[in-house]
């Protein structure tokens, strides 16, 4: 887990961020574990959520922690015939991190076609993302975090529960 972490730090070092990752004795594997972990409000919580887009490509979506991600409108956002959530064996091996601990950033493939940024997250000037564990968190401003990924700000969630 340990490299994983140090993938984060040096893409932070790298693009010359100097942001502090936070190891935390208790899981946040969750958005709310997360969330009362650090102290903020659970939308604040960044969930990197891997999808496969028509059984062949990646999308990364980055959802606030209190929304749930919609397939339905990732698929119509990517003009795509069928999403699905990615299993724990395809989010490992297309990102390079396990569920839980997915971070934004510093992936080990380049299979991920698509980023998808979630609206909602407008809300909030900064915003807490995974780090690499499903024990360590980071907090960035949402802008810059969105420079980083690339991403493409689209509606892809609903206002139902979220998951926990």
């Amino acid at each position: 887990m340990a490299k994983s972490i140090d993938r984060v730090r040096d893409f932070f070092r790298s693009n010359n961020l100097e942001i502090e990752i936070h190891e935390l004795p208790d899981s946040t594997r969750t958005a709310q574990l997360a969330a009362e972990a650090v102290g903020c409000e659970l939308g604040q919580i960044v969930k990197s959520l891997v999808f496969v887009l028509d059984e062949r490509d990646t999308v990364l979506a980055f959802v606030a922690g209190d929304r749930r991600a919609d397939p339905f409108k990732i698929a119509r956002t990517l003009y795509a015939s069928t999403v699905r959530i990615a299993n724990a064996n395809e989010v490992r091996t297309r990102t390079g991190f396990a569920i839980g601990g997915v971070a934004p950033v510093a992936h080990t493939s380049d299979e991920i076609k698509a980023k998808l940024f979630d609206d909602s997250l407008s809300r909030f000037e900064t915003v807490w993302a995974a780090a690499g564990t499903p024990h360590s968190v980071f907090p960035i401003a949402r802008q810059t975090l969105l420079e980083l990924t690339g991403a493409q700000i689209a509606e892809i969630t609903s206002r139902e529960e979220p998951d926990q």
